[in-house]
């Protein structure tokens, strides 16, 4: 059951859905839009993204998604310690969705009867009505549709944001994720190129903020609902407990790695919808980097360590030229190494000994 500060927050929500539609310009007729191509598109869990075409086959189109909203208990650690979790389809972050510019994107946001609160989407990449918040707030047992057109390429983030103390509370609790608009010609490097990609990764990094009992144990609630009052005490001191990537401490490392081979190029979109983030990939580089996520800047070069600000998302682009383990982390390396913001790369392939060789192995100083 709804709150009556969840009521009012949905009134002031509502109040600003309407004043939205009455004064949003046309660009173009509904006929125009009705008639476009449309594509059904299903989403996959990160850092796995859905099949897409990096340059545009054909004109734009209407590339339709559902997102089901689930609150639900994760646990974050190897400890078992516990969030109670919003999320978008169930992931921690929510899923990557890729359109190109000029196209329209159609999500079907529904909120199962399951659930216990009232939730919406803002897209960074949205234009007017609170990024689409103002028009997509459902309580539970209702859905909603909305239609943006995506017009500025780029790694954007989306986030629930149903109004005043609820948005930090429900991003924190695992309610964001990104979505890349790609120009329809594909990616470019400084000099204009075209740079492709063999595999692309979505990393979603999450800062948590758990309440601990007397013990100094972290505590577990019922619902989403019952640890508010104890999280937002937590929150306002702006020290996590956990920062990790894609849900959980380790989520990314060991056999869940993230995969490619030498000579295969990987695209990592990374994003974080509250916190900035420092990402760094031990042993490899940024050869092109978009720190600040928008396709149409040049990308820098040559990057040891990019920096994404909070509430937004970025991408880099790498050659893996080695084999090995390659750790990607927050270079605040408390947060990497106490706090969970740790993923790995298992990279196939041959060593080459000209990039780099042990001249020496360790042997007893000479005297």
């Amino acid at each position: 059951m709804l709150t009556r500060r969840e009521a009012l927050l949905g009134s002031v929500l509502a109040a600003a859905a309407a004043a939205t539609v009455g004064s949003m310009p046309a660009i173009a007729s509904a006929k125009e839009v009705a008639g476009l191509p449309r594509e059904k598109v299903t989403l996959v869990a990160p850092p796995f993204v859905h099949a897409h075409d990096q340059v545009a086959k054909s004109g734009p189109k209407v590339v339709e998604f559902t997102m089901t909203i689930e609150e639900k208990p994760m646990v974050i650690d190897a400890g078992g310690t516990q969030l109670n979790a919003m999320t978008y389809n169930g992931s921690i972050p929510g899923p990557l969705m890729v359109v190109h510019e000029g196209d329209y994107v159609e999500l079907t946001l529904i909120n199962p009867d399951t659930n216990t609160l009232a939730h919406n989407i803002d897209f960074h990449a949205a234009t007017g009505g609170l990024g689409g918040g103002a028009l997509t707030l459902v309580n539970p047992g209702e859905q909603t549709t909305l239609r943006f057109k995506a017009t500025r390429s780029g790694t954007f983030v989306y986030h629930c944001a149903p109004g005043g103390p609820m948005i930090p509370w429900h991003v924190v609790s695992g309610m964001n994720g990104a979505i890349m608009v790609l120009p329809r010609d594909g990616l470019k490097d400084d000099k204009g190129k075209p740079v492709r990609y063999d595999h692309i990764y979505y990393i979603g990094e999450s800062d948590f903020y758990i309440p601990r009992d007397e013990q100094g144990k972290f505590k577990k609630y019922d619902s989403a609902g019952d640890n508010y009052d104890d999280t937002v005490k937590v929150m306002r001191g702006l020290i996590p407990t956990h920062v990790v990537f894609n849900g959980k401490a380790g989520s990314l490392t060991g056999e869940h790695a993230m995969k490619a081979k030498v000579g295969e190029t990987v695209l990592i979109v990374h994003s974080q919808a509250n916190r900035d983030t420092r990402p760094h990939l031990i042993g490899g580089h940024g050869d092109h980097v978009w720190e600040q996520g928008k396709f149409a800047n040049p990308p820098a070069k040559d990057l040891e360590t990019w920096f994404i600000r909070g509430g937004s998302a970025g991408a880099a682009l790498y050659t893996f030229l080695q084999p090995g383990v390659y750790a990607y982390v927050n270079h605040n390396l408390i947060e990497a190494v106490e706090l969970g913001a740790t993923a790995h790369f298992m990279v196939d392939g041959s060593w080459d000994d000209d990039l780099m060789m042990q001249v020496e192995a360790p042997r007893a100083i000479a005297s």
